[in-house]
C-alpha cells in the first residue's frame, strides 16, 4: 500500500506490516531537502503509534542511500543555516529535526533496518548508524564526510559512531573523512550484512518480514534495554531488564513461543 507523505522526496509503502520510507532525490544521491526531512519526521511519528507498523526499513532511490546535507544549497545561499535569520532559529529547527529523525529510528519502540544501496555520507551516514540494523550492497561506501564541508557533523553520528566502533576509530573516521568499503565496514561492525547489488531488496525483505513477524512486545523492551544499556550503569540495566522480564512472561506472545517449544513448531506471534 502507498502511503503520501506531502512530497516526492520521500515515498512510503506499508506492505505485510513492513514500512518502507524511500529517500527519494536520486539525482541529488538523496540528499536531505527540507521537506525530506519533514516528511520523513511526520511518517516516523506516524508509525511509533501504527500498531499496523511492526518494522521500518529506511533506504534510497536509485545507487545511493543518503548524501546527507543538501551541499550545493547550502553553498547557493552562503551559509549553513538552512534558511533561518538567527543562530539560534537554527539551532532549534536543527535540534527539533534530528530527534524527530535519527534521534527517533534509534529510540522508536520497533526495529528499524537501513538498507544501503550505494553511499552514505554525513547526515546519511547517520540515519543509516540511528537504525538498529544496516544491509548493504557490496558496492556501497560510507563516509563521514563532514571535515570535507568544514562542519562537525550533525543527526547523532558522532554517538552511534562511538557506540559501534569506540571512540579512537570514531575519531579518525571524522577528522580524516575517509571512505569506508562495505567489506571494512562488515569488519568493524557498522553493518550487519553485505550482499550483491542484485540481493539487497530480497535481503531486505527477507530481514525485516523476520522483525514484522517476531514478539513486537518483547521487541520494544529488548530495545530499551539495549538503548540504556549503551550509557546506563549496570544496576540500572539489571533492574530494568528483570521488569521487562517479568512483563513480557505475562503476554499472549510468550505463552504462544513456550506452547510451540514443546510442540516442535515456529510460534505465531500477534503482538500481544
Amino acid at each position: 500500500m502507498e502511503i503520501n507523505t506531502g512530497t516526492n522526496d520521500l515515498l512510503a509503502s506499508l506492505d505485510e506490516n513492513v514500512l518502507t520510507l524511500t529517500m527519494n532525490r536520486p539525482d541529488a544521491r538523496n540528499a536531505m531537502s527540507g521537506s525530506m526531512t519533514a516528511a520523513l519526521a511526520e511518517q516516523l511519528a506516524k508509525a511509533e503509534l501504527d500498531p499496523a507498523v511492526k518494522c521500518i526499513v529506511l533506504t534510497g532511490a536509485g545507487k545511493g542511500f543518503c548524501a546527507g546535507g543538501d551541499v550545493k544549497g547550502m553553498a547557493a545561499r552562503g551559509d549553513g543555516t538552512v534558511g533561518d535569520n538567527t543562530i539560534d532559529g537554527a539551532i532549534h529547527r536543527q535540534r527539533i529535526n534530528q530527534r524527530a529523525t535519527s534521534g527517533k529510528l534509534f529510540k522508536m519502540p520497533k526495529p528499524t533496518v537501513a538498507s544501503l544501496p550505494g553511499a552514505a555520507a554525513g547526515a546519511g551516514l547517520a540515519l543509516a548508524l540511528a537504525c538498529d540494523l544496516r544491509i548493504m550492497a557490496n558496492t556501497a561506501v560510507l563516509t563521514t564526510a563532514f571535515a570535507r564541508v568544514g562542519f562537525s557533523g550533525d543527526n547523532g553520528g558522532t554517538y552511534f559512531l562511538t557506540q559501534l566502533v569506540g571512540s579512537a576509530k570514531a575519531r579518525e573516521l571524522y577528522y580524516l573523512s575517509d571512505r569506508v568499503s562495505a567489506e571494512e565496514a562488515l569488519r568493524l561492525g557498522l553493518t550487519n550484512w553485505i550482499c550483491a547489488p542484485e540481493e539487497l531488496a530480497p535481503k531486505t525483505r527477507e530481514i525485516a518480514q523476520r522483525l514484522a513477524k517476531g514478539p513486537t512486545v518483547a521487541f520494544r523492551y529488548m530495545k530499551e534495554n539495549l538503548n540504556r544499556a549503551m550509557t546506563g550503569e549496570v544496576d540500572d540495566c539489571l533492574d530494568l531488564e528483570a521488569t521487562h522480564h517479568i512483563h513480557c512472561g505475562q503476554t499472549e506472545d510468550h505463552r504462544e513461543a513456550a506452547k510451540a517449544f514443546v510442540e516442535k513448531r515456529e510460534p505465531m506471534f500477534k503482538g500481544r
